[in-house]
């Protein structure tokens, strides 16, 4: 068993609360390929030029490149003026494994996974001891099997979990399907038939009159 949480920090106790104050309307996403030195990070709601002029003056941000335009995406390579408290040892220590970050509306989030809940108690403590308010907004325990009596096929059950642990479902999403099925190593249209036939069977089950028998989507 592993658990994933996700927790919630103030823009001001940890990087860019100047950007977010000259942007209001400004997101950011962590590139996946994390470096503890160098974050990558996708900008999305601004165009370069709003974002040069917050970058500029950010007392956070010690350099920074623009490297890719994808769509209204912008990424960036930033180079913060001291330790990033989302991507230092404070979170990262021992069996924590970061898989999201992202911030808006002048706060940070994170989705890690530990091995346990002790393990993320001890990463909360550690945090508050840095003066680092951490707001552990959700806990989610995953287990290897599930005892749960369920007509989901195993496909359709993976696609649900991967779309849940990543953030398709959040608003906004957290992952599109199309990187979605890029995880799950399917195309797009295969995991688009799973996610459909997976409602379907989840809304037959909790809709059809007691004693009825359920209606296969298979």
């Amino acid at each position: 068993m592993s658990t994933i949480a996700e927790f919630r920090f103030p823009a001001t106790e940890t990087m860019l609360a100047t950007t977010f104050e000259q942007v209001p309307d400004i997101r950011f996403e962590l590139e996946s390929s994390v470096s503890q030195n160098r974050p990558c990070l996708w900008v999305i709601g601004a165009d370069p030029e709003t974002v040069r002029e917050a970058f500029e003056t950010d007392p956070a941000v010690e350099g920074y490149e623009h490297l890719v335009t994808a769509g209204d995406r912008l990424l960036y390579d930033v180079r913060f003026a001291g330790t990033t408290p989302l991507l230092s040892d404070e979170l990262l220590e021992g069996t924590c494994s970061l898989l999201a970050v992202w911030g808006v509306d002048g706060w940070w989030q994170a989705r890690v996974r530990v091995r346990d809940r002790d393990d993320l108690w001890t990463i909360r403590d550690r945090l508050l001891e840095e003066d680092i308010t951490a707001d552990l907004r959700r806990v989610t325990d995953v287990t290897a099997e599930t005892t749960r009596d369920t007509r989901l096929t195993p496909e359709q059950q993976e696609a649900l979990e991967a779309a849940l642990e990543e953030g398709y479902f959040e608003i906004p999403r957290q992952i599109s399907m199309e990187e979605l099925a890029e995880t799950l190593d399917i195309s797009h249209q295969a995991l688009s038939e799973r996610l459909r036939r997976a409602y379907e069977t989840l809304v037959n089950e909790e809709l059809r009159p007691p004693g009825e028998p359920p209606t296969s989507n298979q």
